[in-house]
């Protein structure tokens, strides 16, 4: 079951990225999603002249797990957990 699904705004809270928040872009597979502006690199890429590609340093954004996420809460600024029974959200 994938509690977080795309469009839902996530706080990084183990990694590199610690800390950053973003919004989920997309689903890769059932473990990994890509968060828009967590975990960037930059590539370079070879012009492609027969799709009219110009070639360059090219920022992109790699998957992260989704255990290393929590889905934030913009009403209190902390990441919120809450019980599977009942949903009522978990103090502290």
């Amino acid at each position: 079951m994938n509690k977080i699904r795309k469009d839902d705004e996530v706080i990084v809270i183990a990694g590199s990225d610690k800390g950053r928040r973003g919004k989920v872009a997309a689903r890769v597979d059932a473990d990994h999603i890509v968060v828009e502006g967590v975990h960037t690199v930059k590539k370079n890429v070879r012009p492609n002249p027969m799709k009219g590609e110009a070639g360059g340093v090219v920022s992109r954004d790699l998957a992260i797990h989704q255990s290393n996420v929590a889905i934030y809460n913009p009403a209190t600024g902390k990441k919120v957990r809450v019980f599977k029974s009942s949903g009522e959200q978990i103090k502290g």
